[in-house]
């Protein structure tokens, strides 16, 4: 079978699977409900919380490539907190293949109570956001055909995030970290947990750009859109 006719075949299942929550955004735009979740806590006690993040986050939560770990300030509260409880869970950073993942699972379970998990996250959503260093080379055109016609449909035009469609903004994440996430996908090292219901639709696309180049061009195409 030709894949670009099992490409295709996968962006309109998924497609899809996404109508109903595609209507839902509609209607929550339309009655002036915001798609991004406010986490309002006391953002003191989140400092001391995040002290135990900073040695790999860093002190305004920028990332750390040579420690594995990405930028946090810019992504939406609402998918930091859903991580953090996946990674609490075991949902997340199960597979012994996900070094970083194992090693964040055992740091995310300090947080003990859904309380802090939310405490935590307003205050790293307190902190200025940050630009990402590019570290991935390729072709942004050619990229953002792909984008429009596998990714945008979910991740939303300009690759900022869509919480009616549980997926996370995209600009603003490091790119090397998107690359070792969809790696991750591709890999089943992520998105194989039966109860990761939305990593899961993200593994099955995974299998959507057709080489490594493509997805070079792809996320060049997202760090494009910091500019």
């Amino acid at each position: 079978m030709r894949k670009d006719i099992v490409v295709w075949g996968l962006c309109l299942l998924f497609a899809c699977s996404c109508t109903e929550n595609n209507k839902k955004a509609e209607q929550n735009e339309t009655s002036g409900i915001s798609s991004t979740t406010t986490v309002s806590t006391n953002t003191k006690e989140g400092a001391q919380l995040f002290n135990t993040c900073v040695a790999c986050h860093g002190q305004n939560a920028e990332g750390n490539q040579s420690l594995g770990a990405p930028s946090l300030v810019n992504q939406d509260d609402w998918y930091l907190i859903r991580q953090l409880e996946n990674f609490k869970s075991g949902i997340r950073g199960a597979d012994p293949s996900d070094v970083q993942g194992t090693q964040m699972a055992t740091m995310a379970k300090l947080l003990d109570s859904p309380d802090k998990v939310k405490t935590v996250v307003s205050h790293i959503k307190s902190l200025a956001p940050s630009s990402t260093t590019k570290t991935i080379e390729g072709d942004p055109k050619a990229g953002k055909q792909y984008y429009s016609m596998i990714c945008g449909a979910c991740h939303s035009e300009g690759a900022i995030g869509n919480e009616a469609l549980n997926a996370p903004k995209l600009v603003g994440t490091d790119d090397w970290y998107l690359h070792k996430q969809y790696k991750n996908f591709a890999d089943g090292i992520r998105g194989s947990h039966p109860e990761d219901t939305f990593g899961s639709q993200m593994q099955m696309m995974s299998t959507s750009l057709p080489d490594e180049e493509a997805l070079l061009n792809v996320i060049a195409y997202i760090k494009s859109l910091e500019q």
